[in-house]
């Protein structure tokens, strides 16, 4: 047998069988019919982190994270079957390309469009270190997995505030804790908050604090009556020993309760590296 033959017709095969997607011309891409009374929803599996609308005759904006709308400016006069605009859409593990072609007909446009799988062209997206789902894949695992910090927390209003976890993987920090309400009255939630804030706080200055946004909350409770837990994402960061990391959670106006809990420096740097036991848990 001729192995370099062999070998030359399995190459041919498998280069036949991938479709070439290296170009691609508006006539091959998915197309939507769009017109200027009907708002076009499209839906990605996860975060859109960029948009890009090829052409100015057509209008958008991304309400929500995983979400945009598309209409055609209605000022102008359009032909029917026209070619408005092409829209890009990456999210954090794909791209995907849409033509727009204008449509006279309001009721073939299209209303509401969700991105498909076969749509879908693997993307590399420099600027997503971790994508949304495993990060929330992680978070899950540490929210099912018990508690290893037990000399952290703080008593107000005969709640308990505690940290339970801190790990570190890649760019993030998982910031786990916890609260028990020991009364019967049930805690409605206003706002969650993390910032850095000064150890000491005189009162004769302003404390110097900074505000921190978290990139992910696990839970989205807006209420718990006995018992609260969830996990915090924020990038990782190092701060001077005279700061603390507080996270605070205070309650809807009239009784307008609030609890908090502060970190120090060195209960970060003693942040858990994941481990393959807790990874490979469900």
């Amino acid at each position: 047998m001729n192995i370099k033959k062999t070998l030359g017709a399995m190459m041919l095969c498998a280069f036949s069988a991938v479709p070439m997607l290296a170009q691609q011309t508006y006539n091959e891409m998915e197309q939507l019919t769009i017109n200027e009374q009907v708002t076009t929803v499209i839906t990605a599996s996860e975060p859109i982190r960029f948009v890009d609308i090829s052409t100015d005759k057509v209008v958008g904006d991304q309400p929500i994270n995983n979400t945009i709308r598309v209409k055609p400016k209605g000022e102008a006069k359009y032909e029917d079957g026209e070619i408005l605009a092409i829209v890009t859409i990456v999210t954090e593990r794909y791209r995907t390309q849409y033509a727009l072609l204008y449509t006279t007909r309001m009721e073939e446009a299209v209303t509401d469009k969700e991105i498909q799988l076969i749509e879908r062209n693997a993307y590399n997206n420099p600027a997503v270190s971790m994508s949304t789902a495993d990060m929330t894949k992680f978070a899950r695992q540490i929210w099912n997995s018990p508690a290893k910090i037990r000399n952290i927390g703080t008593k107000k209003h005969h709640m308990v505030m505690r940290l339970n976890n801190i790990y570190s993987t890649g760019d993030y920090f998982f910031i786990d804790f916890s609260i028990d309400n020991k009364t019967n009255i049930r805690f409605d939630i206003d706002q969650i908050r993390m910032k850095l804030s000064d150890k000491k706080m005189s009162k004769a200055t302003n404390a110097q604090s900074i505000e921190i946004n978290p990139v992910m909350m696990l839970q989205q409770a807006k209420s718990f009556k006995y018992g609260y837990r969830n996990v915090l994402v924020i990038k990782k960061m190092t701060f001077p020993n005279d700061k603390v990391l507080t996270i605070e959670m205070a309650e809807k106006q009239i009784s307008g309760r609030n609890i908090m809990l502060n970190i120090d420096y060195e209960d970060v740097l003693s942040a858990d590296s994941f481990n393959a036991s807790l990874l490979e848990e469900e």
